[in-house]
């Protein structure tokens, strides 16, 4: 089943989940031409290894311990810090604890 994003002018709820975080998982909430918006789930100790995407990146901390690191540095993000990143740089995350994020991808037409 195709998952459902949400239509313009639609409400996200993007509060803290506590409790509830180890029973969700990573959902795409918008995706249109030019972005990407994703609800990252990261228990603690889960890895994304390093990658790149062609678009600018922000990664903004929910709740929990975020590592960002990219060939130069590492970060840590804590809840309501927001880290932008240019299109086409390296960059891992690891949960330091159970965290979520708010990802924004700025798609790029090729």
């Amino acid at each position: 089943m195709a998952q459902a994003h949400a239509a313009s002018g639609d409400i996200i709820d993007v509060r803290p989940l506590g409790a509830a975080l180890h029973g969700r998982v990573t959902t795409a909430f918008i995706k249109s031409a030019q972005m990407e918006l994703v609800h990252l789930v990261l228990p603690s100790g889960k890895a994304l290894p390093e990658h790149r995407v062609s678009g600018e990146v922000t990664l903004q901390c929910i709740e929990g311990l975020i590592e960002f690191t990219t060939p130069t540095t590492s970060l840590r993000l804590a809840p309501g810090q927001l880290v932008h990143l240019a299109a086409g740089e390296d960059h891992a995350l690891l949960a330091l604890a159970d965290s979520t994020a708010l990802l924004t991808i700025c798609l790029v037409r090729q």
